[in-house]
């Protein structure tokens, strides 16, 4: 049987003797793994999303305040708008008083004029073409808005233009017109004094109001409140 080559294995000494011999390529260190050529790549998780800032100043702000952020928005548009544009150093009493003129066209209140057969009346039983405007309640709070705001953008309190006179007196004005046209008084809402206890001085002074349970005469109805309903509001 005849017998079979077998080539020598590279790292022989013949093989390493022979001129025309290949260079010996050094093998990679051996690998711990099973599978010294297949490379693993190890997924580093992602990071943990950033968490909201605690405190009050991750609470969203008051209704209060986003309405006095969009009055004050409002107003500075308004006098912008103006020819030629005034400046909020310009700001005067006189702008203040054109700005509330200017709301009324989006007024929802129904202000009947003196000419009117409903003049007068709370509540009409037909529709006229009385204009719309806007409610005295609504200026009044809109303007102690703008006011808080001027001084919270830098404004001195004592060239405040939303705090002039000439605001008081024209929503003094305002509101005594609404309440003639409306028929609706206004009455400036008391504070109750405390309670006597039972049995004691408080009872000669309970009957000397007349006895019908209240603490003083600006608390019983009367007959002229009677015919119509009153808003009882408190004044700022």
């Amino acid at each position: 049987m005849p017998t079979l080559y077998h080539p020598p294995h590279p790292s022989s000494s013949l093989f390493l003797k022979t001129p025309n011999a290949l260079p010996i390529m050094e093998a990679p260190p051996p690998s711990s793994s099973s599978h010294p050529h297949i490379i693993t790549y190890t997924q580093t998780p992602p990071p943990p999303p950033p968490q909201p800032p605690s405190g009050s100043a991750s609470a969203s702000p008051s209704r209060y305040e986003s309405q006095k952020r969009r009055d004050w928005n409002t107003f500075g548009q308004f006098l912008k708008n103006q020819r030629p544009p005034v400046a909020l150093a310009q700001c005067t009493c006189h702008h203040v008083l054109d700005f509330l003129r200017y709301l009324d066209q989006f007024g929802k209140t129904k202000v009947h004029q003196p000419g009117c057969m409903f003049y007068g009346q709370p509540e009409p039983p037909a529709p006229c073409t009385c204009p719309l405007r806007q409610a005295w309640g609504s200026l009044d709070a809109l303007i102690g808005r703008l006011r808080a705001a001027y001084e919270e953008h830098g404004g001195s309190p004592q060239t405040n233009p939303f705090a002039a006179s000439a605001i008081r007196v024209h929503l003094r004005e305002v509101r005594e017109c609404q309440a003639k046209a409306r028929g609706i008084p206004y009455k400036k809402k008391k504070k109750k004094k405390p309670a006597f206890p039972r049995g004691g001085g408080g009872s000669s002074s309970a009957s000397g109001s007349g006895g019908g349970g209240f603490g003083h005469d600006d608390h019983a109805p009367s007959s002229s409140s009677s015919s119509s309903p009153t808003m009882m509001i408190r004044f700022s």
